[in-house]
């Protein structure tokens, strides 16, 4: 079931039209939802595709997904993190992303992990400090 965008030129919007086949998208007069106009231009619509949990984990398994993770390069490790974040589908908490945006600068893991709030109750990074 296609669903296509359009520009409205007598409302000024931008407006997704569906349609139950393609063949009505071919054949049908697309009208304006919002204002029932037909002065209606096709826009490029963005492309989403669904993956399996199994096509995911291919990809995360594809070496060139780690690629510079062997020269332990702070960017390549933030790299790798932002990757994996959008092919999780798992947005980074605020901490995560202030993490990230550390590496990205080049900032070394172990400096980053010394001047981060421990959690609480963790003795054992306590002792070890």
């Amino acid at each position: 079931m296609p669903i296509y965008e359009y520009y409205c030129f007598d409302c000024r919007k931008r407006v997704s039209v569906f349609f139950r086949t393609f063949s009505e998208a071919g054949d049908a007069v697309a009208r304006c939802p919002a204002c029932e106009g037909t002065r209606l231009r096709r826009l490029m619509s963005r492309v989403a595709v669904l993956k399996s949990e199994e096509s995911r984990l291919d990809d995360l398994a594809d070496p060139s997904f780690m690629a510079g993770l062997e020269n332990e390069d702070p960017r390549a490790l933030a790299s790798f993190m932002r990757k994996m974040s959008d092919e999780m589908g798992e947005p980074l908490d605020p901490e995560m992303t202030e993490v990230v945006e550390r590496l990205e600068r080049g900032e070394s893991p172990e400096e980053i992990e010394k001047m981060m709030p421990q959690p609480a109750g963790d003795e054992s990074a306590a002792d070890n400090a």
